[in-house]
């Protein structure tokens, strides 16, 4: 279900409660502790909850459940301000997880959780009451909406104060992280009914009511950060340096065991060699300090280089401020998860779990977890927050294997009896107690704890209608049954390794509109559970042509994005290719074969479509293809969304001999030209060679570029021998035009030189091969950014928008197309949210509807602020984004070309 109001919850809570059904909340589904999963209603509070309002000069924000978590923090950036909860998975989590959690993170103390953070809420009852919290009347409506409820926390809260000895035990308990069952200290923090539900919606994991809207605190940011690694002999040894650490004031200590390095040290470049050297007994502690500058992080590192002097180092502390090594260092703490499941084997399921101790038992713990993890044959390596005595573990078990099953169940047994009995810890820290853990709540809580908390739900909820066996449950065998299989799909990079942590779901261009790459590969895996003949089967390959395959942008930013590194974009384009006629494809080798007709064709039509709009407007042709498409197939007949472009002007004659490098202008830069309502001239191709040649590096654009292609469209159709035919003559010529090699081949729409990099040389013979990637191809991102030094700025902006596509990223020129906006304009922004825009050369035009999900949140922003120029560097991306904000999107050439123009006269 994909409510889209408080009343669509109440409905829903409504329908629940007459029918004896239930429901389960989703947001972002990363804690993958099973609270957001169910066999009845599904309610996703992810799509259309999405929304952050900054207040009181960064001091507070308000936040609605679906807001990433990541957007927040990058709108509190520019008030150094974010929020206390920071988990690793603060990119693709939502601000309703990190509440419904009681998320922790790196960086989390105790008293900066969502717990002590949140100070008010608007939340729906299960029987359907919706209250803000911060209305003057709010008590009241409360006790009005829910007596039974106002008066049973009264009494429990008078229970609990009576018997000093659970009261005493419930503060130590949240001295520590602790996120299993309920929060039962809301009772003593809390002195009137609403102020305690308040608090109890805080971690409770959807099971207690909805909330729809969250006003959190804020704490600050320092200005500057550098992070260093601490090895040590022992997990002893660097576990007595914690409070030390933490005493000089950092702000993240985080701890890993010697495998786990030796692991990051073979998969991941640029780490310290002694890594893959070190004795298995070894850990390391990740250090990050702050302050408001560099002279006083210096002191501050100093101290701790001091301090750290007497351990007994295996290497000395390091210190780094460099953007690129501190990203390392987090990568390396957070890509365990994805070593493990990318290696694991194949079928098997990967369970993350979390616990805490005590700080003085955080040594003994880590031995005695990594001694019970290699009892039972799992991997023994562990890594956890060593500030907060917290510490993760991956388990890998084979569920379809009797022996498996055996082996999970009798390790849960005893972690339980170590955890609690032994150290007195929390069986659950941060992810939340879910499913997994349920039944263990009393073994750490005891009876009558327990039994509190059996109260709460039954005051809170008397028909059972949310989250049934999260939190809590009768039954013990709960984290034992019903296991999900792991069914093999295609493997195409390593799609059936899939952990569903839904980290890819932020990023993919359909998440507003059908479905997210986890939920392309869920379903995948959901069609291999069907058998032969099956009418579900039949249903969902239905529904999946359109949800699944017309409506993926293949854009590929899902695999940054994972931690396994999975491109369903890959999965998808195959799909496509196993769906290609011999027909089709002979078609699409046709129409590679005369591409120069295509583009002239092309260019008459732009030609036609601009006359026409210019006399009648452009809704007119977009009703006209709406008819057609609707009689026809919408994956075949482009639509008109909005104002296309100019017709591309003629190339002009360059010079060879004098050229620095060869100009290949993109097919889409020969048939695309400039925006409707924006000058005609100068085109593209005019700006770049004016623009070179200023700066005193001339290039020649070849006299038979047309007809040629980087071959892109037709690999991401799956049009095999269209692919082949196009990568081999555009191979040909830049072997020639480059002289073999001799000077550099320059390309100025970014998909295209992603394209030539990667999608040409597989295609080629061996010899044609081995000189093909000896040629230099340069994006013009990175052409113009070397440029910068030569030219003159005549003047700047006050603020332009960036829109670095999803090739730019996977080129890794984001950065320098930043840089190049910096010089252009006194103030850049690249909008909250920018993902892929989903135009995907044609796709944009068969499905606008993707470009609109694309680009939701980056309208909000430019609607609220306004830029001067909007700039990318991809000429049907820019349509796409003209089209989905009604902002001229140009390439940036245009406007660097017009601002180093020098003045005439």
């Amino acid at each position: 279900m994909l409510p889209r109001t408080t009343d669509d919850i109440a409905n829903l809570f409504r329908y629940c409660r007459e029918n004896g059904r239930h429901a389960t909340f989703r947001a972002a589904g990363t804690s993958l502790n099973g609270q957001s999963q169910s066999d009845d209603i599904l309610i996703d509070v992810r799509r259309h909850w999405y929304g952050a309002k900054v207040e009181d000069d960064g001091r507070r924000v308000r936040a609605r459940p679906g807001m990433i978590l990541g957007h927040v923090n990058a709108m509190l950036g520019r008030y150094g301000r974010r929020v206390g909860p920071d988990p690793a998975s603060s990119h693709a989590c939502t601000v309703g997880g990190v509440i419904a959690n009681n998320s922790g993170g790196m960086r989390c103390t105790v008293r900066n959780d969502a717990y002590q953070t949140v100070s008010a809420m608007t939340f729906v009852t299960p029987s359907g009451a919706v209250i803000d919290t911060s209305a003057p009347d709010a008590e009241a409506a409360f006790e009005r909406a829910e007596p039974d409820l106002a008066i049973g926390l009264l009494e429990l809260r008078g229970q609990l104060l009576a018997d000093r000895e659970l009261a005493d035990r419930v503060r130590r308990k949240y001295s520590i992280r602790n996120t299993h069952g309920y929060r039962l200290c809301a009772l003593l923090d809390g002195e009137t009914p609403l102020e305690i539900f308040r608090r109890l919606l805080v971690g409770s994991e959807g099971t207690l009511g909805f909330v729809a809207e969250a006003v959190i605190d804020t704490v600050p940011v320092p200005g500057v950060t550098s992070v260093a690694w601490i090895p040590v002999p022992t997990i002893d040894e660097a576990v007595g340096l914690v409070s030390g650490l933490v005493g000089l004031g950092a702000s993240a200590v985080e701890l890993m065991v010697a495998p786990a390095l030796a692991a990051a040290g073979q998969a991941f470049a640029h780490t310290p060699s002694y890594w893959k050297t070190l004795n298995p007994k070894a850990a390391a502690l990740l250090v990050e300090f702050g302050a408001e500058d560099m002279r006083a992080l210096e002191v501050l590192q100093n101290k701790v280089v001091e301090f750290t002097s007497k351990a007994n180092l295996i290497h000395p502390v390091e210190f780094t401020s460099v953007a690129e090594a501190v990203e390392l260092a987090w990568h390396v703490r957070e890509g365990l998860l994805g070593l493990i499941g990318k290696q694991r084997p194949q079928g098997s399921t990967l369970i993350t779990e979390d616990v805490c101790f005590p700080p003085e038992r955080l040594a003994q713990g880590a031995r005695d977890i990594q001694e019970l993890l290699g009892k039972h044959g799992f991997i023994p390596g562990v890594a956890g927050h060593a500030a907060h005595g917290n510490l993760h573990f991956t388990l890998v078990a084979d569920f379809g294997d009797p022996k498996g099953h055996k082996r999970y169940a009798a390790f849960i047994e005893e972690l339980v009896d170590l955890v609690v009995r032994k150290h007195d810890g929390s069986l659950k820290a941060e992810h939340g107690t879910g499913l997994n853990m349920a039944p263990f709540v009393e073994s750490e809580w005891g009876a009558k704890a327990t039994g509190m908390m059996w109260r709460l739900k039954e005051l809170a909820d008397p028909k059972g209608i949310l989250g049934p066996n999260v939190i809590l449950t009768r039954n013990a065998k709960l984290h034992l049954e019903n296991l999900k299989s792991v069914p093999q799909i295609e493997s195409v990079t390593d799609s059936s390794q899939c952990i569903e942590c839904g980290f890819c779901e932020p990023v993919c261009p359909s998440r507003n509109v059908t479905m997210t790459p986890r939920q392309r590969i869920v379903l995948r895996r959901e069609m291999a559970r069907q058998s032969p003949g099956s009418p579900m089967l039949a249903r969902l390959q239905e529904e999946y042509q359109y949800d699944g395959i017309e409506t993926c942008a293949g854009d590929g930013t899902c695999a940054i994005a994972c931690p396994i590194g999975i491109n369903t974009g890959a999965l998808i384009r195959e799909l496509r290719a196993v769906e290609t006629t011999p027909t089709a494809d002979k078609v699409a080798l046709r129409l590679a074969k005369n591409w120069s007709a295509v583009e002239k064709v092309s260019r008459a039509s732009l030609s036609a479509t601009h006359a026409f709009s210019a006399l009648f407007g452009v809704k007119p042709l977009t009703a006209l293809t709406g008819v057609a498409r609707a009689v026809a197939n919408p994956d075949l007949i482009p639509s008109v969304p909005g104002p296309m472009p100019r017709a591309a002007r003629a190339l002009r004659s360059t010079q060879r001999n004098v050229a620095a490098a060869v100009y290949f202008p993109a097919c889409i830069n020969r048939m695309f030209g400039r925006d409707p309502d924006g000058p005609a001239s100068p085109s593209l191709p005019e700006a770049f060679v004016a623009l070179s040649e200023r700066a005193g590096m001339p290039l020649w654009i070849p006299p038979d570029v047309a007809g040629l292609c980087c071959s892109t469209p037709w690999k991401s159709k799956g049009y095999p021998q269209g692919h082949e035919f196009m990568a081999k003559s555009i191979a040909d010529a830049m072997l020639r035009w480059s002289d073999g090699g001799k000077i550099p081949i320059v390309v100025d729409a970014a998909s295209c030189t992603l394209g030539l990099s990667q999608d040409i040389a597989s295609l080629l013979d061996a010899e044609t091969k081995a000189r093909y990637e000896s040629l230099t191809i340069i994006d013009s991102i990175a052409w113009c950014h070397d440029l910068l030094p030569k030219l003159t700025i005549r003047r700047k902006l006050g603020r332009i928008a960036v829109h670095p596509t999803c090739s730019i990223t996977h080129l890794e020129l984001a950065g320098k197309l930043k840089q190049i906006a910096t010089h252009l304009a006194d103030e850049v922004e690249v909008p909250i949210g920018t993902t892929c825009c989903g135009t995907a050369g044609d796709r944009g035009l068969l499905h606008p509807e993707l470009v609109v999900s694309a680009t939701r949140e980056v309208k909000a922003v430019l609607d609220a602020h306004p830029a001067e120029a909007y700039i990318s560097a991809n000429r049907t991306c820019e349509m796409g984004l003209r089209h989905a904000t009604g902002r001229p999107y140009e390439s940036f050439i245009f406007l660097l070309e017009e601002l180093s123009r020098p003045e005439a006269g």
